[in-house]
């Protein structure tokens, strides 16, 4: 079973823990991480974009001028796409860009990318993160004992001090638990974890 050192918020070693193998150090499978990738930000993306066809735009009903004897092309509406003013041609609609992917596959994808901060030996695990005041700066010292350039900080519970002080920290982001999520893991250099948060996510996966 893999092990990693515990430390507190002054970076002293105060102990190690044992990671569950079947999240923390599986086999590392890009595919699903690419997969998990595509699926979450797809799962962002608005899809709102819409222009008018010949059926939305106003007017047009009356048939322009008679069929024959005009020596002009035959014409029925003035909001066809070639007229100025008529509607657009095969333009965008609203749409959803989500896709679905197995519950088998997020996991799995999910543990290949906490497997892979592990073994690049990027994931840092410390006792508790507690702050007594809402302080950037203060928080800002406390990543910085790590020597680490960015991380994505994951807690146990609810703390307002912790997620206040690192809302306006570049390259820092923190997430419950319950929030962990491929994308987060891999966008950011390190992962830090309290070790209540370790227990939290093992529990979601081992059974």
């Amino acid at each position: 079973m893999a092990t990693v050192t515990v430390y507190d918020q002054d970076k002293k070693q105060v102990g190690e823990r044992e990671l569950a193998d079947e999240v923390f150090n599986t086999e590392v499978k890009e595919y699903l991480l690419h997969d998990m990738v595509r699926y979450q930000l797809a799962a962002r993306r608005q899809g709102t974009a819409a222009t008018k066809n010949r059926s939305a735009v106003a007017g047009g009903s009356k048939k322009p001028y008679r069929q024959k004897g005009t020596g002009n092309a035959r014409q029925g509406t003035i909001r066809a796409p070639h007229f100025v003013g008529g509607g657009a041609a095969f333009g965008p609609s609203p749409r959803s860009y989500s896709f679905k992917l197995n519950r088998k596959v997020k996991k799995s994808a999910l543990c290949s990318a906490l497997s892979a901060r592990f073994q690049a030996e990027k994931l840092i695990v410390v006792k508790d993160l507690t702050m007594d005041k809402i302080s950037s700066k203060s928080f800002d010292q406390l990543i910085n004992k790590f020597e680490i350039e960015g991380a994505l900080i994951v807690i146990d519970q609810p703390n307002a001090f912790v997620e206040l002080s690192a809302r306006n920290l570049r390259n820092v982001k923190v997430l419950r638990a319950e929030g962990v999520n491929v994308y987060d893991v891999l966008k950011y250099p390190n992962l830090l974890l309290t070790d209540a948060a370790v227990s939290e996510i093992e529990g979601a996966f081992v059974k």
